[in-house]
């Protein structure tokens, strides 16, 4: 039966395109792994929308997930995370794994006591969900958080390393910096790509956490400890959104570095 479970494929979902970061650290971290990801583009972004719609969202991909029989789901979105993740974790038959607990883990072993800063978009910055989860985590050190909503729009117009960014990356994480955080974590999926300049301004002392990263980790540690994770052979991708294909092939390649054919998938909302 393990064996069977094996064979399986990891579904991932997220808002957009950001959640691909995500994917590609989950593909490097499990080359054998089938992935199915799912980027809900029609109904995109989540951060400006209700945790009644977001929640609504996130059990509509999470079945069609399951229906696909994968066997287990990444919530690859920062809010679909904050806002979801219990009512996803109460609906599925399958574990879920969402990307601000593993990135609090690694902030917490990085930082050690010492402050922590987080960086995200309005609506993750606004639920507080980095907050609670260092709290639940028991870490003792300071945790201060700051809103960066320009950063997606530039991600996705590939100024990764554009003079503007480079700006506006001064602007918002200057006023974190005076806290003396041991640790950044890049609250949202589109960050990652920003790393060198984000680097850059945060400076050497600062440790800079890709929830991919650390999600990626946790995931491969939960399939290992159900003995579910593929032992051979390449493993295979597939791709679905529920709008624009175009676009997202367009992203996809920049954030992946190949194509991504997607298939198209309708939801009633």
């Amino acid at each position: 039966m393990k064996d069977l479970c094996g064979e399986r494929p990891i579904g991932v979902f997220d808002s957009g395109v950001g959640g691909l970061t995500v994917f590609r650290a989950l593909r490097r971290a499990m080359p054998r792994e089938h992935l199915v990801y799912l980027g809900d583009t029609a109904r995109v972004p989540y951060g400006t929308k209700s945790k009644e719609a977001v929640t609504r969202y996130s059990l509509e991909i999470g079945r069609f997930l399951e229906r696909r029989g994968v066997k287990h789901v990444v919530v690859a979105c920062n809010t679909a995370t904050a806002l979801a993740l219990p009512a996803l974790k109460r609906a599925l038959n399958v574990p879920v794994t969402g990307v601000i607990q593993p990135a609090v883990h690694a902030a917490r072993a990085a930082a050690r006591s010492g402050a922590v800063a987080v960086i995200g978009t309005e609506g993750t910055v606004a639920s507080g969900a980095y907050q609670k989860a260092w709290r639940r985590a028991g870490a003792k050190g300071r945790m201060v958080a700051a809103a960066c909503p320009l950063f997606v729009p530039l991600v996705e117009a590939g100024w990764w390393d554009h003079k503007v960014t480079k700006a506006v990356a001064k602007a918002y994480l200057e006023p974190l910096l005076r806290a003396k955080p041991a640790a950044l974590i890049l609250g949202c999926t589109h960050y990652p790509l920003l790393k060198p300049v984000l680097a850059a301004v945060a400076g050497r002392r600062v440790v800079l956490i890709d929830s991919g990263t650390a999600t990626a980790s946790q995931v491969r540690a939960l399939l290992a400890g159900r003995g579910v994770l593929r032992r051979g052979g390449k493993g295979s991708t597939e791709f679905f959104v529920t709008d624009g294909p175009g676009r997202f092939e367009l992203l996809a390649k920049r954030f992946l570095g190949r194509a991504a054919k997607a298939k198209v998938v309708r939801f009633p909302g």
